[in-house]
């Protein structure tokens, strides 16, 4: 009798210490800044929505993903994205999973509804197969909204849930570069000027986000298309000495920003409309100026990737990339490594110059 009694107190007293770690460890675990992050985009963002579609735009194979815990996800670079890098600092415990497979209880939390090679325009990236177009995108969120009404009981109570979320928006970069400065593929050069085309694209564009407005968005950054100039395809194809920038494709791109930036402003005329744009193009560029001073030694060809600058195609299956991969600006033919998406990733949450966000970083959205 007296050992039983012994032995509850020692079990009483393990429960309490058990207790005790739960509450601590609890406590060390702080919430997230926000309930959920929805994300959408193109292959700078994707982390696997392609990889059961029939394209070529897919990353799920070696040497993609070589620094990622658990190797190839379906990103296209060696780790993190710049999303994974915003998630995090947003305090979620785990990366934000793609949409393909993803369970309604993960709905609750966010998830990416990005697919390397999308566009505003439904027929860009058509030449490398299938992709999820930003209109493709808009439907699965709203499936996913549907769902998240069921979870959480009414409208009501989806909408006022959907209203504390981050939503990054990366779309237009594939417009360009594979739309209007492919005409093999496009005849849109032939059809717009510059001019003309960033109207197109931004008239659709003001489109589709009032979907996403209408569908209970209301803390959202639109990320600015970066340099596409200055990717190691582009200075593969069109400079003269493989360093220069494609002066015409990124003058093209600036033309769309500065109107992505008048857009921000329309939105933010919307009931309870908390609209901001994150200066990718800025970002990049500073980058790209201080190249040493960010710990870049390499920033006109990828890590890995075949022919001139390493820019004729993206990372052929199994091949070795280079191994100073910190170093380097690109991974393959047009993405960032994981080195440049930590830098971007922590200046799009909090800006390290004006410029980099208007009229607010992530960080303040976070707050708002």
């Amino acid at each position: 009798m007296v050992a039983h009694t012994q032995l509850q107190e020692k079990l009483g007293m393990w429960g309490l210490v058990v207790l005790l770690g739960l509450i601590s460890s609890s406590r060390v675990r702080s919430e997230p800044q926000v309930p959920c992050y929805f994300i959408f985009g193109d292959s700078l963002v994707d982390n696997g929505n392609n990889n059961n579609i029939a394209s070529l735009a897919r990353a799920d194979y070696q040497p993609y993903g070589i620094d990622f815990p658990g190797g190839p996800s379906g990103r296209f670079t060696n780790g993190l994205t710049t999303v994974d890098v915003i998630s995090q600092l947003l305090g979620f415990e785990d990366l934000i999973p793609p949409y393909a497979g993803a369970n309604g209880d993960q709905l609750l939390t966010g998830v990416n509804f990005a697919s390397a090679a999308a566009g505003i325009r439904e027929e860009t990236g058509q030449q490398l197969g299938g992709r999820i177009s930003f209109s493709g995108q808009l439907q699965n969120y709203q499936s996913a909204v549907q769902q998240m009404v069921s979870i959480l009981g009414d409208e009501d109570s989806a909408a006022n849930y959907l209203s504390k979320c981050i939503f990054t928006v990366g779309m237009g970069s594939n417009d360009y570069l594979n739309n209007y400065f492919m005409p093999a593929f496009y005849s849109s050069s032939r059809q717009y000027t510059p001019e003309q085309y960033s109207d197109v694209l931004i008239n659709q564009y003001s489109d589709q986000l009032r979907t996403l407005y209408n569908y209970g968005a209301r803390k959202v950054a639109l990320i600015g298309v970066g340099q596409v100039g200055c990717s190691p395809n582009e200075l593969a194809q069109r400079s003269p000495n493989g360093v220069s920038c494609v002066e015409n494709i990124n003058a093209a791109i600036q033309i769309f920003n500065q109107k992505l930036i008048a857009l921000v402003d329309q939105f933010n005329a919307l009931p309870g409309a908390h609209f901001t744009y994150i200066n990718g193009y800025g970002i990049f560029e500073d980058i790209l100026r201080n190249p040493e001073a960010n710990g870049m030694k390499v920033t006109n060809r990828g890590c890995c990737g075949v022919g001139r600058n390493n820019g004729q195609v993206t990372c052929l299956p199994f091949q070795t990339p280079c191994e100073n991969r910190a170093e380097y600006l690109f991974w393959d033919a047009f993405h960032p490594t994981e080195a440049a998406n930590i830098l971007v990733g922590k200046r799009s949450y909090s800006a390290q110059l004006s410029s980099d966000a208007y009229p607010m970083d992530l960080r303040h959205l976070a707050q708002v």
